[in-house]
């Protein structure tokens, strides 16, 4: 019953995917058609998330001794948030590491003590704060750009021109709030 409800969700995100497909292809600084994820590179994406999860917070190893988002973009993994101790985060690391369709991971897991709940929220206020910047920019496809924040550490993911990829940063650096900006663009141009 379960699997039935996944694979409906999966084949509508598909068909949503494609039809958000039809719109302009955005091109690239050469004016050639900028290459984008597939319908089927997000399902993956998603996958490898949830996976990830599933993993590290059922561990009986990790519980309690971890905050770590992940995020997966064109199957590049980005490991945000904080474990108690270095042999933790290295343990969540090789886990994800060796998920089926991870291409590479981006460890960003400081050793410290666990951030709470208002340090998490701020951090999502930023990351909303530069996400309707980006909307707000004319021109500017938001929607290659994934934005996370951690601590008020700024990380862009995406398949973005280089031109893209400075205008993401530098919308990003002018938000209040943001201490860094790492960008962790694949270049398409």
């Amino acid at each position: 019953m379960q699997t039935s409800i996944i694979t409906r969700l999966i084949v509508l995100l598909a068909l949503l995917l494609l039809l958000a497909g039809c719109a302009a292809t955005p091109l690239t600084d050469s004016g050639q058609p900028r290459p984008t994820r597939s319908a089927i590179t997000v399902v993956e994406d998603q996958r490898i998330e949830s996976s990830a999860m599933d993993k590290l917070y059922s561990d009986p190893k990790l519980q309690q001794k971890i905050h770590v988002n992940i995020t997966s973009y064109n199957r590049i993994v980005l490991l945000s948030g904080e474990a108690l101790s270095r042999e933790l985060r290295d343990h969540v690391i090789n886990i994800v590491r060796n998920l089926p369709g991870v291409r590479r991971v981006h460890n960003e897991i400081r050793i410290k003590d666990l951030t709470g709940f208002q340090s998490r929220s701020r951090d999502g206020w930023i990351t909303s704060k530069i996400k309707a910047r980006m909307l707000a920019t004319k021109g500017f496809d938001s929607d290659a750009v994934k934005v996370i924040t951690e601590y008020g550490t700024v990380f862009l993911m995406g398949l973005v021109t280089r031109t893209e990829g400075r205008q993401a940063a530098e919308i990003a650096r002018n938000v209040d709030g943001v201490r860094q900006v790492v960008k962790l663009f694949e270049y398409v141009d």
